[in-house]
């Protein structure tokens, strides 16, 4: 669960300040319990609700008082069965929630001290994992906004394959094109617009069933949507949609009058794949763009992202280290897109 309106749950603005809310794993433990149980404690063995016995030596574990069972407290969440302290949990969430580029495995194993790369990238997709509420809600639906959708290929070139062959990732963007109040000081870039929520997911070619599955799962019915005129796109009004195909005629210059946001959105997730991670594999792409939706819907308040992600987490399902290896874990898609 997002936890956006949590008041009672305090985030860090700050290094310092992190370090002083959460100087040690009693403190981490006591502000996951906070998150996921804000009414008090629920025994869930029992049912009971209210405060259990708790453990200096073991803070991870909580006792009820009426049934005497213990509960450990990442039951449940991205954390279970984790050797990891909470304290570096913790410190991976703020890190990885909180910077503009967030950061790649191998930066957060040195900032950390943690002895292997594996240790860093396990946390790190296990915390993606957390990046995409299960209710997650469509975007769009309001009559003075509309919402821009095309398509890219994610990837780097292939060399000494033959003419017309690459390895690259068609990826599907959705995003709210909302406008600034006149009279601020950028409301003429762009005409006063620029990108509320953004919706991204791998698409598995450019079929109308793709593109279009893809739309139904992340934008609202009713709503205005533009697109460029490729077929893909042509039964979006049959499906119920406001729908406006612009015809490029090749001229380069249309699809950054029509659909600027999009585009931009395509090429800051290029560049922050190029930059920070230098590239990634197809098998985990879906991950890292859902991290960067996750940032890019909360870049307003990074801070507050730190304790919105610990609430997704504290009831979300995480891959195992042979799942996340073998390939067999399917990362989390906007509403459950191509589940």
């Amino acid at each position: 669960m997002d936890v956006l309106d949590r008041a009672d749950l305090p985030f860090p603005e700050s290094l310092p300040g992190f370090q002083r809310l959460f100087p040690d794993d009693a403190a981490c433990a006591t502000y996951l319990e906070r998150s996921r149980w804000p009414d008090g404690f629920v025994c869930p063995h029992c049912g009971v609700v209210g405060s259990p016995f708790r453990f200096e030596n073991r803070p991870g574990i909580l006792r009820c008082r009426a049934c005497r069972k213990n509960t450990g407290l990442t039951v449940g969440t991205v954390m279970e069965r984790s050797h990891i302290p909470l304290s570096t949990w913790f410190w991976a969430a703020y890190l990885v929630s909180s910077q503009t580029p967030g950061l790649s495995a191998v930066q957060f194993q040195r900032q950390l001290g943690l002895s292997r790369y594996e240790t860093a990238f396990g946390i790190l997709h296990k915390l993606r994992a957390a990046m995409v509420r299960p209710d997650q809600d469509r975007i769009g639906g309001h009559p003075d906004q509309h919402v821009e959708v095309d398509e890219t290929w994610v990837g780097g070139r292939t060399r000494g394959e033959g003419r017309g062959v690459h390895h690259k990732v068609l990826v599907a963007a959705a995003v709210e094109v909302r406008h600034r109040e006149p009279g601020t000081a950028q409301d003429n870039r762009r005409d006063g617009r620029y990108a509320g929520r953004v919706r991204l997911a791998i698409a598995a070619d450019r079929s109308a069933e793709a593109l279009g599955g893809f739309v139904k799962s992340a934008v609202e019915l009713g709503t205005l949507v533009i697109t460029d005129d490729w077929s893909g796109y042509g039964g979006l009004r049959k499906d119920g949609y406001d729908h406006h195909a612009i015809a490029q005629c090749g001229d380069p210059e249309v699809p950054e009058e029509f659909l600027p946001i999009v585009h931009l959105v395509f090429s800051n997730l290029k560049s922050w794949i190029n930059g920070i991670h230098h590239g990634v594999s197809a098998k985990h792409l879906q991950a890292y763009l859902n991290e960067f939706t996750f940032r890019f819907n909360r870049r307003f308040y990074p801070f507050n992202a730190f304790r919105s992600l610990l609430g997704i987490a504290g009831d979300a399902t995480a891959p195992t280290k042979t799942e996340l290896y073998s390939g067999e874990w399917r990362h989390p898609k906007c509403s459950g897109y191509g589940r």
